[in-house]
């Protein structure tokens, strides 16, 4: 069997990567970001979760959100975050040059590692971020045992 080189122009593989290529643009020029915008909004507010041992702190980015937007519940073990940014719109005269900001309403439920002690969560915002402190349930806590000797 004899193996044929391909050089230049011809070469197959090229010119599918030209083709799709040259696909992805005009997929973006008519659609623009939509793709990236729907996996950005079915994440949003990004968020991060920590643990200090008594509570867990949540820091969720929520820029653009009216504070009496937003809406914090805490069930067991489960937090959930809703709310509603409102995109003030470019104007009648305007359009639109990129369009990467999304408005509308959000929610976020997820599990925690423990039970919290509901009675006790905060929830503050201060320059765009949302702050949940969920103090863990007793029951939850880590207890040191006492080891008796014998």
């Amino acid at each position: 069997m004899a193996l044929i080189r391909w050089f230049g122009e011809s070469d197959p593989w090229r010119l599918m990567e030209r083709q799709a290529e040259q696909a992805q643009r005009e997929f973006q020029r008519l659609w623009g970001n939509l793709g990236m915008s729907q996996a950005r909004s079915s994440l949003f507010p990004a968020l991060n979760i920590y643990d200090d041992g008594e509570s867990f702190i949540v820091r969720a980015e929520v820029p653009g959100v009216d504070p009496k937007n937003l809406d914090v519940s805490a069930t067991g073990d489960t937090l959930t975050i809703r709310g509603k940014r409102e995109i003030e719109p470019a104007g009648k005269e305007c359009s639109y040059h990129r369009r990467e900001r999304s408005g509308g309403e959000f929610r976020r439920a997820f599990s925690l590692p423990d039970s919290v002690d509901t009675s006790k969560v905060m929830a503050m915002v201060k320059d765009g971020i949302l702050e949940v402190r969920l103090p863990r349930a007793e029951a939850a806590k880590q207890r040191k045992i006492q080891i008796q000797a014998s």
